[in-house]
């Protein structure tokens, strides 16, 4: 199979990949496997974007994570460093919010929603760690790894 990866149409910032890639509106999520958007999906974040949905516009961003939450794997990876934001060195991208909110607010998500929040620290890695998790993803339901 071809791997090749799907950049959500509202995508607006999107990452470019060392692989070919399709721009398709995708039903969870912003990142995909041609193929599998149906199994697979990685929802990006930036700092400011993560603290803005889960601290003001939670009950929209829920209604995203009960669709990733029906996936065989999806997670949120988010474009910054938890031990940062935990010691007051991101203030400008929390926009006032209580660190303590921001990271029970990640936790709750893995908790309630079974999606996992993956601190990345940079959006460089942040994009690696995305090809990262498709591949693997890929390569483990090939070896009948993955549990539906």
């Amino acid at each position: 199979m071809d791997f090749r990866i799907i950049i959500d149409t509202r995508e607006q910032e999107g990452w470019e990949f060392d692989c070919p890639t399709v721009r398709r509106k995708l039903e969870a999520g912003d990142y995909s496997v041609d193929g599998l958007d149906a199994l697979v999906a990685v929802e990006r974040k930036s700092l400011k974007d993560f603290v803005s949905t889960v601290i003001h516009d939670f009950p929209r961003f829920a209604a995203e994570l009960e669709k990733l939450s029906k996936l065989e794997a999806a997670c949120v990876v988010v474009e910054a460093d938890l031990d940062h934001v935990l010691r007051g060195l991101a203030a400008d991208d929390c926009r006032g919010a209580a660190v303590e909110s921001i990271l029970g607010a990640a936790v709750h998500i893995g908790l309630r929603f079974g999606v996992p929040v993956f601190w990345c620290g940079s959006r460089q890695a942040a994009r690696l760690f995305t090809d990262a998790f498709l591949r693997m993803f890929v390569r483990l339901r090939a070896k009948g790894s993955v549990q539906p």
